[in-house]
């Protein structure tokens, strides 16, 4: 089998797709918490903490000088970004709590025996009308 066709049946397989699927809808799940976090959630801790806004906190390492840009560690940014870390790890631990106990329903239901073949039917009677010979 050639390379391309490996390639070919590795890219239009369903998992590759649904891989696809995920990423691009966690990306954009993850701007929603992002937007989220900045602009519902920080705002009244923000204003329970006296009118802070944890995007502007930072703490300046160097002064801007000229055309030079401050250097600045901006902690509060860091904070938001925890906060959409632990929303977004939360969503998904309850979204597979979810699929795993619809696994575990699924995989109590036990399956009906099957039915007996046409075989196994006249092995029965023949093996019945026997015992009652006797």
């Amino acid at each position: 089998m050639s390379m391309l066709t490996e390639f070919k049946e590795f890219a239009v397989k369903g998992n590759v797709v649904d891989m696809a699927v995920g990423i691009i809808i966690g990306g954009a799940f993850g701007k929603i918490v992002s937007s989220f976090v900045a602009d519902v959630v920080m705002p009244p801790i923000g204003m329970a903490l006296g009118g802070v806004d944890f995007s502007d906190l930072a703490i300046v390492l160097k002064a801007a000088e000229g055309q030079t840009a401050a250097v600045m560690l901006n902690y509060g940014k860091f904070i938001m970004t925890i906060i959409d870390f632990t929303i977004i790890a939360f969503v998904i631990f309850m979204a597979i709590k979810g699929m795993n106990s619809l696994k575990k329903q699924e995989a109590a239901a036990p399956a009906a025996p099957p039915k007996p073949s046409a075989e196994q039917l006249l092995l029965t009677e023949i093996r019945d009308a026997l015992r009652g010979k006797k």
